[in-house]
């Protein structure tokens, strides 16, 4: 009731307006950078589906990891663009701020979900491949993308709810390019100690347990490659983890440092550019990875460019 009988604020994004000359290469950087995701990702949304080689459980959650992508950049791209475009920082309504960064996290915790799930699936079809049939049948993969999609929604609901039932001043500054947690929730008149402390537990929470667990599914996964003699089995056993492992590295390296080092280490354009790696870079790099490292995709990349171009 409080917050209804109150002027709702408009947060003025700095976005990048601080680097006048960088604006308009970045902006061009930027929107070939998406359009390079966007392209990337539905190519292997497109290729998991259509191919029959590719339908297992990891191209499965690939394939839903490459719907998160699409959907996690463009909540942030198209804002960053248009701001990138003004000679002025825009502002953005308290709604809008709310809606991108309850979207923001969902995607962001979902796709924590999914790369747990695809070590575990990893996990399953080294070390137990006697019995992966049952352990990832379809019923099994589904429960674990609805999972993934469930706890982004209940982590997305209670930092939001932490986070803009508190009060902010009639027109915050925000500077960054986007509403992103700890920005925004910087800006917050009074309360914000509390909500805070707890808005990081969660974060923390919500890196370092996946994390862990996909740590402790690779441990599993190297003493089975240890355990092998034939030097041709491994080689062929980690080549099918490779591109898993770089793409956790990219997207739990790039969170930790933006969400875990000390406030007090940190300064406004460090802040940006990790975010900018973080948001644009790494989902335009990860359908790169999976397409060039892993020899069952790109020969599916060639299948069907053969079938759509005719035979001279």
């Amino acid at each position: 009731m409080a917050r209804e009988n109150q002027t709702l604020p408009e947060f003025l994004l700095l976005g990048f307006s601080d680097l006048r000359a960088l604006q308009g290469p970045l902006f061009w950087v930027v929107l070939l950078v998406y359009l390079v995701t966007l392209l990337g990702n539905s190519l292997i949304i497109l290729l998991t589906r259509a191919s029959p080689a590719l339908h297992s459980p990891m191209y499965f959650f690939l394939r839903h990891l490459s719907v998160v992508e699409i959907l996690y950049t463009t909540t942030i791209v198209p804002r960053t663009l248009a701001d990138l475009a003004s000679p002025h920082p825009r502002a953005i309504s308290f709604q809008g701020c709310a809606a991108q960064m309850y979207v923001f996290i969902v995607l962001g915790i979902s796709e924590c979900c999914l790369l747990t799930a695809m070590a575990y699936d990893r996990h399953a079809a080294i070390c137990r491949p006697l019995h992966y049939s049952t352990l990832m049948r379809g019923q099994a993969c589904m429960v674990m993308v609805a999972v993934s999609w469930l706890m982004g929604i209940v982590t997305a609901t209670t930092h939001s709810s932490l986070i803009f039932t508190l009060s902010f001043p009639s027109h915050p500054i925000i500077p960054h390019f986007f509403c992103d947690i700890l920005p925004v929730l910087r800006r917050a008149s009074a309360g914000k100690h509390g909500s805070e402390i707890s808005v990081m537990t969660a974060t923390v929470a919500f890196i370092m347990v996946p994390f862990s667990l996909i740590v402790t599914s690779y441990t599993r996964i190297l003493g089975a490659i240890l355990a092998m003699t034939s030097t041709r089995s491994r080689h062929k056993v980690f080549s099918t983890c490779s591109s898993h492992l770089l793409a956790v590295l990219l997207f739990f390296g790039t969170a930790s440092v933006t969400y875990i080092r000390p406030q007090a280490g940190s300064s406004v354009t460090t802040d940006r550019i990790l975010s900018l790696f973080y948001t644009v870079i790494t989902p335009m790099l990860n359908p790169i990875i999976y397409t060039l490292r892993n020899k069952e995709v790109t020969t599916a990349l060639r299948l069907m460019v053969k079938r759509q171009v005719p035979s001279p």
